[in-house]
């Protein structure tokens, strides 16, 4: 399948359409490098941090009142699922070799680069710990580090799903997010009448899955109509403020300390709102966003989106440790004239600890180049069960000391082992 940058497509459903060389659509390459990017940022701006020798005290910046408006933009994990979906359904229509053998070489690109991160982070606290350092804002920093994969657990369930998903696409068209996001109204109807908290993690699969499947109307054109992409625009921004004034929701689209419901975790209706109108908005900004000189930019950064990802907490963890810990220097007021003085030296002393982090970790992006035999629907849904399994168990407990992060990392090797070269007969 060929696919443009400029008018609509058909997407595959099968992978066996001709393979094509397709040139990369640089604004799906922008929003993923642009959402990684201030998805890093906030992290490592809004933290509140104080340390009393004993225990280190975490807080958040954004909880201060009235700031919780803009996270409706800083909050851009949907654009990063969106991204993914439209990426997804590009390569998937273009490529040659069958359904089993394309989800496979999707997982170990995700799963591959958690390798150096467990092998860094099983015997981490253990070693830091026989040196004194504190217990407890050690096991913050591991139980944190964990808690940032939860990402790539649904992502895989995204990935897994694009086959089937792209086939009801096909047939069904907007009747395939609608229904998604039924069973999201349902789940937080559930969820906030009955008060059965543990219902509401169903919509991590509605919310996240039709914010995916936004993407394939990308991929094929039809959502660059301007007709659609106002109607998402302002009718998920919309949606969202009606469903935060008279609704059970909060205004923050990130959890915030103390309160008593998040839209994050897990997500809600409310999220899905702002989603629909960050994707709408995404795309309306589309023709001068692609006219920026970024063409440097998305070349360096592509290639190490995930390392990023998985290392900046870190990054966060190694700053917080000297500066609040060891040194004893407490962030100030969030907002305050020391705040804003101090956050340059800040965030600077934060990328100079990602600086090394990224030149050693950037070449685990990419999974080893063999010779892998055919994948089989069997192996590849063993794979992924064993991986996401491990990925989820790592997410409830990090890397705290104990068994489970050696176990969550076994399973996740033993689903890369599951993908590794077999014998051609």
């Amino acid at each position: 399948m060929t696919v443009l940058l400029d008018r609509p497509v058909a997407v595959a459903a099968e992978p066996r359409a001709q393979a094509t060389a397709a040139p990369r659509d640089p604004f799906i390459d922008l929003l993923r490098v642009l959402g990684m990017a201030l998805i890093v940022f906030q992290h490592w701006t809004i933290p509140v941090l104080s340390y009393d020798g004993v225990g280190l005290t975490t807080g958040n910046a954004l909880g201060t009142p009235g700031v919780w408006v803009v996270t409706w933009l800083s909050q851009v994990m949907p654009l990063v699922f969106f991204a993914g979906g439209a990426a997804n359904a590009i390569s998937f229509g273009r490529s040659a070799a069958d359904a089993p053998r394309w989800l496979a070489a999707r997982l170990r690109r995700l799963a591959w680069p958690l390798l150096p991160l467990a092998a860094v982070w099983i015997p981490l606290p253990h070693v830091l710990l026989t040196f004194g350092v504190p217990e407890q804002p050690l096991e913050v920093g591991a139980r944190l580090t964990g808690q940032l994969l939860w990402f790539l657990a649904v992502y895989l369930i995204a990935v897994m799903a694009v086959p089937y998903a792209l086939r009801l696409h096909e047939r069904y068209g907007w009747r395939v997010p609608a229904a998604l996001a039924a069973g999201a109204v349902v789940t937080d109807v559930v969820r906030f009448s009955a008060g059965f908290e543990a219902v509401g993690y169903l919509n991590v699969v509605f919310v996240w899955l039709a914010v995916h499947q936004l993407g394939f109307f990308y991929a094929e054109g039809r959502l660059r109509r301007p007709r659609c992409s106002w109607a998402l625009s302002l009718g998920g921004f919309g949606a969202a403020a009606l469903l935060v004034a008279y609704g059970p929701y909060p205004g923050s689209m990130i959890g915030l300390p103390g309160a008593e419901v998040s839209n994050m975790a897990p997500p809600t209706l409310a999220m899905l709102a702002v989603g629909a109108g960050q994707v709408g908005l995404a795309v309306l900004l589309r023709p001068w966003l692609v006219r920026l000189p970024t063409g440097r930019l998305l070349a360096w950064a592509g290639p190490r989106i995930m390392t990023v990802y998985l290392w900046h907490m870190p990054a966060l963890f190694v700053v917080t440790g000297l500066v609040v810990v060891l040194v004893g220097i407490d962030t100030p007021a969030p907002g305050s004239a020391f705040w804003w003085a101090g956050w340059p030296i800040w965030f600077g002393l934060l990328c100079l600890a990602m600086w090394p982090l990224t030149k050693m970790f950037a070449r685990f992006e990419t999974p080893p180049a063999l010779p892998y035999g055919t994948a089989g629907w069997g192996g590849t849904l063993a794979a992924a069960t064993l991986v996401g399994g491990g990925v989820l168990t790592l997410t409830v407990g990090g890397f705290a000391p104990g068994g489970g992060p050696f176990l969550a990392v076994l399973a996740v090797l033993g689903g890369l082992l599951m993908t590794a070269p077999r014998t051609q007969v």
